[in-house]
């Protein structure tokens, strides 16, 4: 039988990416050095998170999906209308 303290967390379906260690992250901030979006690279991946609220779940990217987040952003998918 397991142990009752021990939990397991069943990945979301389609989630593919591995738990990174992001404590010792090099974040970085636009390249204005305004706004709360920063990045970092770890182990092959991007991560995404608020800088305002570092401590709050950050998005993780492969290469491919960052690639075309930045390309639809940049062509104004994401845009408010």
């Amino acid at each position: 039988m397991a142990d009752s303290t021990t939990t397991t967390h069943q990945p979301l379906s389609g989630w593919d990416k591995p738990e990174l260690d992001l404590s010792g992250a090099d974040w970085q901030s636009g390249s204005q050095g305004t706004g709360d979006v920063q990045i970092a690279f770890v182990e092959g991946f991007i991560a995404m998170r608020n800088g305002r609220k570092p401590e709050s779940p950050s998005l993780i990217f492969s290469p491919a999906e960052w690639r075309a987040f930045v390309i639809n952003a940049r062509d104004g998918e994401f845009d408010l209308t």
